[in-house]
């Protein structure tokens, strides 16, 4: 899957994809993984210097691949497609800051502890590991191959890198992750309040709207069974000086970058917590790089100035 984070990251295949020949082409091939140029030219009838240049404003856009082989009228040029999918976000992120910053991506599987309650499930891309609403499973070692896992209630925990240096002060912090919440089989009316905390801190709540089933993820694997969660949303958590907020403008509480005392020494851990006793307990699901609609895992960005920087604009 082809992922672009930008109108103008997408501009080369905006203009690969602007002619009807060059579309023509693209659903040849993806219908038929084994035709060549000679192919091409033939079934469009057209010249081969015409699908030569087709072709290679498709290949200059990454959207194909030329593949040579052994035909028996000599050597043959093979066209391939690259994607099965391509994302692209049309929405330009305005609250991205000018200062400098760590970036991690933390897969899904690789958390440090948990409280796991049923229902619950845990699964790499391959298949599910042990069997589902086992608490257990989530301890095996299995489990750091994990592209989703799910909840009815309880909490997961994660370590986030702290890449601070000495004389570096952190600024604010954007955590990124794809997550629903968790109903039997799958409901898309399904609130859950969804807790975050930074180490003892809490930072929030945000309630999520449901489980999403109505149609298959984008990015899920083919064996992957319709009854279980599909996709969810992409949110992105800011914790900054003015509070935590989710995606930028919608603040779920007061707790700032300073409340969190964090120093190039600190320990970093995010937990996701639903309560048992809280109103909406409809559990959580969280979607590693190979499930969902989004090729991502738990993604954080930590902001920072050097201190001496700060200590100038407070005095």
């Amino acid at each position: 899957m082809l992922c672009l984070h930008s109108l103008q990251e997408a501009t080369e295949v905006f203009k690969a994809l602007s002619t009807e020949t060059r579309i023509q082409i693209m659903e040849m091939i993806y219908d038929n993984n084994n035709l060549s140029m000679n192919d091409l030219a033939n079934i469009l009838g057209v010249t081969n210097s015409a699908v030569t240049l087709h072709v290679s404003k498709l290949e200059k856009a990454g959207l194909v691949q030329i593949k040579t082989t052994s035909g028996k009228r000599g050597v043959q040029k093979i066209v391939l497609p690259v994607h099965d999918r391509i994302i692209i976000d049309m929405f330009k992120d305005t609250n991205e800051s000018p200062l400098p910053f760590y970036e991690d991506s933390i897969a899904v599987g690789h958390y440090t502890s948990c409280d796991i309650h049923p229902t619950c499930g845990i699964c790499t891309p391959k298949d599910i590991i042990g069997e589902l609403d086992d608490p257990r499973v989530f301890s095996y070692p299995e489990r750091f191959k994990a592209g989703i896992l799910w909840l009815g209630y309880g909490s997961i925990t994660y370590n986030l890198p702290n890449r601070l240096k000495a004389g570096q002060s952190i600024r604010e912090l954007q955590i990124s992750f794809e997550i629903s919440s968790e109903c039997p089989k799958y409901n898309n009316d399904y609130p859950s309040d969804i807790y975050f905390y930074i180490n003892d801190t809490r930072l929030g709540t945000w309630i999520s709207p449901g489980d999403y089933g109505d149609r298959k993820g984008l990015i899920s694997p083919s064996w992957w069974p319709a009854p279980l969660n599909q996709y969810g949303l992409l949110k992105t958590l800011f914790i900054n000086e003015k509070g935590t907020f989710i995606d930028g403008t919608s603040k779920i509480g007061n707790a700032t970058i300073e409340d969190l005392n964090l120093d190039y020494n600190s320990r970093i851990d995010l937990t996701f917590a639903v309560p048992k006793e809280t109103t909406n307990c409809g559990g959580l699901t969280l979607f590693g790089e190979d499930f969902g609609d989004y090729s991502q895992n738990i993604n954080m960005k930590l902001f920072y100035e050097y201190r001496r920087n700060k200590e100038a604009q407070d005095a």
